[in-house]
């Protein structure tokens, strides 16, 4: 395994000379996972993956999940897909159709079991920023009071597709997504199923506290989303030509930023998700 460089504080570790367009032996996957498991995310230097290899590459650590995203024609987002600011023409949009992106979030919390590991790969980048930033929410568990960690202990969370569109002044789903994907319920401090360590569970797919007023439970989300998202536990990804990085959304919140020319310039990355289990 080549060496692995702590990023900062908050997370993340950079990995430089490993071509991952290769197939991958059981002890390199390991070595992988077990930085993985460490840092909670991973950036991969110098790569160039097409959609069959990062397939290929993705299938190693677990079932590849499928969007309910649709394409501005009504098209499913296939297994690979692209994550842009094109629009329809394929032009650069400060509008693009995956505004939610640009949103706190953790992949497809409104699963019944959601994302464990996002794979995004630059394709395209802009001359200057893009950035992707992340939030380790088990940093910022850890740094609540102790009341606060017990009167939240037992709290548990709507997520939807719904309220994803909702934050974002998107119209609503169709009522076959909503088929698709139903409401489901998560508790808002989760545990860690590698580590057993505590986080919190939320952002922008997370609706409002069951047994609480719904005005009261959002407000209690957005407050503690304002605090686990403070600049002590985010890191700030400036993407290079080649990077592919790697996260644990069982612990992690990230958003794309708006810090470049959205209606100049090109923002193409290519992403796969991989199935997850319930939180708990």
């Amino acid at each position: 395994m080549p060496a692995v460089t702590r990023l900062s504080d908050a997370m993340g570790a950079e990995i430089v000379g490993l071509d991952l367009s290769q197939p991958l032996t059981s002890s390199r996957k390991d070595d992988i996972l077990a930085a993985f498991v460490e840092h909670h995310l991973l950036v991969f230097r110098d790569q160039r993956l097409t959609g069959d290899r990062q397939h290929a590459l993705t299938l190693n650590f677990g079932e590849i999940e499928g969007h309910v995203g649709r394409s501005p024609d009504g098209t499913p987002w296939p297994l690979v897909h692209m994550v842009t600011n094109l629009d329809a023409n394929g032009n650069p949009t400060a509008d693009p159709d995956t505004l939610g992106n640009y949103w706190w979030h953790t992949d497809k919390s409104y699963h019944a079991e959601p994302s464990l590991m996002t794979m995004l790969h630059a394709v395209d980048l802009p001359p200057a920023g893009g950035d992707t930033q992340f939030a380790n929410c088990a940093r910022g568990y850890t740094a609540l009071p102790e009341e606060t960690k017990r009167a939240i202990a037992s709290l548990q969370v709507e997520h939807s597709w719904a309220a994803s569109r909702r934050h974002i002044g998107a119209p609503p789903p169709s009522e076959q997504q909503m088929r698709e994907r139903p409401p489901v319920v998560h508790p808002l401090v989760r545990t860690h199923p590698d580590t057993g360590v505590k986080s919190l569970y939320l952002g922008s797919h997370a609706s409002h506290v069951l047994g609480m007023p719904e005005t009261d439970g959002r407000t209690l989300l957005a407050r503690l989303l304002d605090h686990t998202t403070r600049p002590e536990f985010v890191y700030a990804h400036q993407w290079r030509a080649g990077d592919l990085v790697v996260w644990d959304n069982r612990c992690l919140l990230h958003r794309a930023v708006r810090n470049y020319e959205m209606d100049k310039d090109r923002r193409i990355l290519q992403r796969t998700v991989v199935r997850g289990t319930k939180p708990f």
